[in-house]
Order: structure tokens, then sequence, then C-alpha cells
């Protein structure tokens, strides 16, 4: 896992996400169901993803960054996405969204982001370094 050390995967398995996308308009927005799979990728669920998908299907460029609000550690990873609408993954996310959300709504699809860039955003010596 390139660039996805040990301490970014377990902030990144512990804190909430951020993803941000651009074009005609730049988007940010939270998100929940996540998960890093052991190649590295991060899996992002579309439950809502209208604009970003907008501006992923522009450009294929994404931003996500998640930090510990207590001890100040952060990270943002840059890199590319792609949506996929069938697969093991989004049944996977389909089920795990349904349970989660009492059946009112599922995902859509997932978004598979490869990794590019890991930035350190932790205040101090090493903030905006790359990993």
């Amino acid at each position: 896992m390139k660039n996805l050390n040990e301490n970014v995967i377990s902030l990144l398995n512990n804190q909430l996400w951020y993803i941000g996308t651009y074009s005609d308009e730049p988007n940010t927005i939270p998100v929940l169901f996540k998960e890093i799979t052991s190649e590295g990728k991060l899996v992002i669920g579309d439950v809502f993803l209208r604009r970003t998908l907008e501006n992923i299907n522009k450009n294929g460029k994404i931003a996500i960054s998640a930090c510990d609000a207590t001890t100040m550690e952060g990270y943002q990873i840059k890199g590319t996405a792609i949506h996929l609408t069938e697969g093991e993954l989004v049944d996977k996310f389909k089920k795990i969204v349904s349970k989660a959300m009492n059946n009112a709504v599922t995902a859509k699809g997932v978004l598979i982001v490869t990794p590019e860039q890991v930035i350190v955003a932790t205040p101090g010596a090493d903030n905006n370094k790359e990993l």
C-alpha cells in the first residue's frame, strides 16, 4: 500500500472522510460509508454523491481528508477515482448502507480511489510533507 502507512490507515479507519472534487463547480462532502482495500484503494459508498460524480466524470480527480480533532493528526490524499455500479464491492456497500439506514436508502454504487499522493496535514514540522 504505497503511501498509506500504518498511521494513515488507522486514522482513515477511525475517522469521517471529507472528499473534494472539482470541475465547473467545486464540491466537498463528508462520507461515512468507506473502507480501505488490501491493495490500498479507498472505497466510498455512493449514497448521495450526485455533484461528486458529475465532477469525477469530467476529470477523475478527488481529494480526501481526515483528521482526529483530539490529537490534530490529519492527512490529505489526492488521487483518481472511478465509479462502479455493479460487482462484489457494490453489493457489499448496498447491504451495509441499507442496514445502517433501516432500508430507507441504499448505495447506488462505489467510488474506487487510487491514491497518488498522501500529504501530512498534522500541525508541526512534517506539515505538508508528502509520504
